[in-house]
């Protein structure tokens, strides 16, 4: 587990401010048209870019287009999905879900955590995303690698669990930004604040983040040095 952040953790307020100026059309970018879309998509998300699941979708849709269809979906499924990765166990998920959405809850992805995490393959990430975008009540904040790492060098958590990191936010931010603020560090994670290499000097956060284990700068070298002979640092005479 990573050590406490030793410095003053960012003013929320002012890093929520700064990201509404930079991000003001933060939102999902997994495409769907209902919560059963969205919760698809999430679990294909998952070591996966959202514009290749965006890409997958629209035919799986139409493939199967409900819970139901979905639950009885043959081979197709994983063949659909197979750019995605890890495509086996995904669709070991998908099924999973679908079957207990149509036999415990009539067909209609449930809006409560408690049912939504309860699905097989999914996990609070997951929920939350749901919940937060496809019924505008959200669980907690969504922690990606993004959320997490960006959580961390602010100062605002010092864990590595995602469940933890999610306890820490939920606690430190106000609930009606917890569906932006996952959004909006997502976006900044991505453009500005990668796992290396953080382009620190044009962040629009940089005065207010304590960089928590960002490694400093290397120190600037200073002049070169004349060859050494003798033992001795040769100097240059004037005048001659």
């Amino acid at each position: 587990m990573p050590a406490a952040p030793k410095t003053r953790p960012a003013p929320a307020d002012a890093v929520l401010s700064r990201l509404r100026a930079e991000y003001p059309g933060a939102e999902c970018s997994l495409e769907h048209a209902d919560a059963f879309q969205l919760l698809v998509s999430t679990i294909l998300s998952a070591q996966c870019t959202d514009a290749r699941v965006n890409s997958v979708t629209p035919a799986l849709f139409r493939r199967f287009p409900t819970p139901a269809a979905m639950a009885r979906a043959g081979s197709e499924l994983e063949e659909l999905i197979r750019s995605t990765g890890f495509f086996n166990a995904k669709a070991k998920s998908i099924r999973g879900a679908c079957r207990a959405i149509v036999e415990e809850h009539g067909g209609r992805v449930p809006s409560t955590m408690e049912e939504l995490h309860a699905l097989p393959g999914v996990g609070r990430k997951t929920a939350n995303v749901v919940l937060g975008n496809a019924f505008g009540a959200p669980g907690g904040v969504v922690v990606d690698t993004h959320v997490g790492r960006l959580a961390r060098r602010l100062g605002w958590s010092r864990h590595a669990d995602p469940v933890k990191v999610e306890a820490d936010l939920n606690a430190l931010l106000p609930r009606e930004e917890w569906v932006f603020v996952s959004h909006a560090l997502i976006l900044h994670g991505r453009r500005a604040c990668p796992s290396r290499s953080p382009r620190c000097g044009s962040c629009p956060l940089a005065d207010l983040c304590p960089r928590v284990g960002v490694a400093a700068a290397p120190a600037a070298k200073g002049p070169a040095r004349a060859p050494v002979r003798g033992g001795r640092e040769r100097t240059a005479r004037r005048g001659r």
